[in-house]
């Protein structure tokens, strides 16, 4: 009713909706300049199975008389008619081919995670690559499938840290990825070379520096909700974050998820310090990202070996009084939080000292061995010597040999 009133200021959205028992995709899309209101769907996913969405509509054809089961506005048909979207002679009415409709842009930059996060959770049903990577005629990914186990929220969080890793894809693979496999790729996503009109766009991976915050939502319908909800909270890029759990009954979130600005740093801010740690990372990211792992690991290790015990400490302050639990998980998840933040700016003074100045150091007490060179890799020595043939080699040259400074103009990407 809210957006009907006052109108939708948005080119389309989708929503994960769910409580303990059920679960629901949602698309948005508002109705454009001088006109109020959305155009919307929503769907229930069936239980036993997943769905995923990444910035691209997915609902295509959708039950009209299952109100049980879905749920949409009055005029999504209607609306695209007038607009001249849709036309009944067409065939069955698709929301996501009406108001979002496919290009090799958004099967790129969208339907690649969808790929991701289904090919990794069923591997068993073997889905394509073809529609993401834009071929003609490829059928679109189901909106939901059945995994081949049921997941649990570290399998989630699992499913959520992904750079195409172990796939031809990989970010961490090819000159893109610099000498030390970096899987970042910097802005703009998508780019042209002077000269030539062709465009181009990097992979979009799951995993990106430029996530400001990721969660996995637990919801348990056999415990009270104060205790049953969950939200396993990390900031920033979600490969090198730390998801803590955070109980929904909490009454004040903490204080290092509260406090970071985009213009003053500090180091009491979760955002600045695993920036901190990440951009670090990102500049000798397969030495570096091994240490961070065993950290990461090691934390989210503890949270879910204590998860048990906590919740039963806190079942039973409930059962006598609810307020001594919430009390209890609020100070569980502000500790923990504390921890972690302690334990990430240590991680950094760890990664700095260790790789300062490109060596990889012996940060010991007792300093045992002098800092090692790890230098480049031999793919990456071969891309520099095919870049500039004849310029890096050490031997005595002929006055009339050709000038090598210039790199090899035939390996610029000239078409």
């Amino acid at each position: 009713s809210l957006v009907a009133e006052y109108g939708y200021y948005s080119t389309g959205e989708s929503f994960s909706i769910a409580d303990p028992n059920e679960a629901w995709i949602m698309e948005m899309i508002g109705k454009g300049p001088g006109r109020k209101g959305a155009v919307w769907v929503a769907v229930r996913i069936p239980d036993g199975y997943i769905s995923a969405h990444a910035n691209h509509s997915r609902i295509r054809e959708f039950p009209q008389n299952d109100p049980e089961n879905c749920l949409y506005a009055p005029d999504v048909i209607s609306f695209a008619i007038e607009k001249g979207y849709y036309k009944p002679e067409q065939g069955p009415f698709s929301f996501s081919d009406a108001y979002d409709p496919a290009n090799p842009g958004s099967l790129l930059y969208c339907e690649g995670r969808i790929w991701s996060i289904f090919r990794r959770a069923a591997p068993s049903q073997n889905f394509p690559e073809d529609y993401w990577r834009a071929v003609k005629g490829a059928k679109p990914y189901p909106l939901w499938i059945k995994p081949d186990k049921k997941l649990t929220v570290r399998d989630v969080i699992a499913l959520m840290r992904d750079h195409f890793d172990g796939t031809p894809y990989d970010l961490k693979k090819g000159l893109a990825a610099g000498p030390f496999g970096c899987p970042v790729r910097w802005k703009p996503l998508v780019w042209k070379i002077e000269g030539d009109s062709t465009e181009y766009a990097w992979e979009r991976p799951i995993s990106t520096q430029q996530t400001a915050f990721a969660f996995v939502s637990q919801l348990r319908s056999y415990l009270p909700r104060e205790i049953g909800g969950i939200h396993w909270y990390g900031v920033d890029d979600n490969y090198t974050n730390v998801y803590i759990p955070l109980y929904c009954s909490i009454k004040e979130p903490p204080e290092c998820f509260r406090v970071g600005s985009i213009s003053e740093f500090t180091l009491e801010s979760a955002f600045w310090v695993f920036n901190l740690v990440a951009n670090w990372a990102y500049t000798k990211y397969s030495y570096m990202y091994e240490d961070i792992r065993k950290v990461q690991k090691e934390l989210e290790d503890k949270f879910f070996d204590f998860q048990p015990a906590v919740e039963k400490a806190a079942l039973e302050l409930y059962k006598s009084n609810p307020q001594r639990a919430i009390d209890f998980l609020t100070d569980y998840s502000i500790s923990q939080s504390n921890m972690v933040l302690k334990r990430w700016r240590n991680l950094w003074e760890y990664l700095v000292m260790k790789y300062n100045d490109g060596y990889v150091n012996d940060v010991t007490k007792d300093h045992g061995r002098s800092p090692k060179g790890v230098g480049y890799g031999n793919e990456f020595f071969r891309m520099v010597i095919k870049e500039r043939p004849g310029y890096y080699d050490v031997r005595w040259r002929e006055k009339s040999e050709t000038n090598t400074a210039e790199p090899n103009k035939q390996t610029q990407g000239s078409k």
